[in-house]
């Protein structure tokens, strides 16, 4: 009869020592956010009119596998891609991307009307896309960022397509150190964004010109 009391004390003094194990134990590296950097774009075209009244929908591109994500993608050899470890973007890979070319769109200023896909509210135009690639590449033993975007522009109403485009742009890092990586991102996207809201006014406007 006195061996029950002993037992129990064991038990509870292991249990003791399984929750000390527990808190022990040490904690996993905290994981590194990092916004998509931007420079202000050029305004060299806000001397000319604004589209014509056109509403433009601007959709999240599509994204498949790493990409449809917020791991940081990286290739260091071709065809075998991986991931930073203990990093992440601070968004989804594709809405980093839609928000980046909303901004553009809106400090190019040629087309006002500008909603994106969550927006309850009808549009003349759609502009819908592809994220083919949001990665670091390594060449050389030196990363670039290579960002590719394959864009069509849809007549809402009749489900035309009017235009389709693919945009690659690549920036070489100033470092091989993630900071400098996720800086070369930024530049590239900068630039894939200013070309497609070029590519995109020029469709808008041929199609008033029909």
């Amino acid at each position: 009869m006195r061996t029950r009391p002993c037992y129990a004390g064991f038990l509870a003094f292991a249990a003791a020592g399984l929750l000390s194990a527990c808190t022990l134990m040490p904690a996993g590296d905290p994981v590194r956010l990092y916004d998509l950097p931007a420079n202000p774009l050029e305004n060299r075209r806000q001397a000319e009119a604004p589209a014509d009244g056109v509403t433009l929908r601007l959709a999240t591109p599509n994204a498949g596998g790493l990409l449809d994500g917020s791991r940081i993608v990286v290739v260091p050899t071709p065809n075998q891609p991986q991931v930073y470890q203990g990093a992440r973007w601070a968004d989804a890979t594709p809405v980093l991307m839609r928000n980046r070319l909303i901004d553009a769109f809106q400090e190019d200023g040629r087309i006002t009307r500008l909603i994106h896909a969550d927006t309850p509210l009808s549009a003349d135009l759609e502009l819908t896309s592809d994220l083919r690639a949001f990665q670091s590449e390594y060449h050389g033993g030196h990363p670039e960022a290579v960002i590719r975007l394959d864009a069509r522009l849809i007549d809402s109403r009749s489900r035309q397509l009017l235009g389709s485009q693919r945009f690659t742009h690549r920036q070489a890092a100033a470092g091989t150190d993630l900071a400098a990586v996720v800086d070369a991102f930024g530049q590239a996207a900068d630039q894939l964004a200013q070309e497609l809201v070029d590519w995109t006014t020029g469709q808008v406007a041929e199609r008033h010109e029909r």
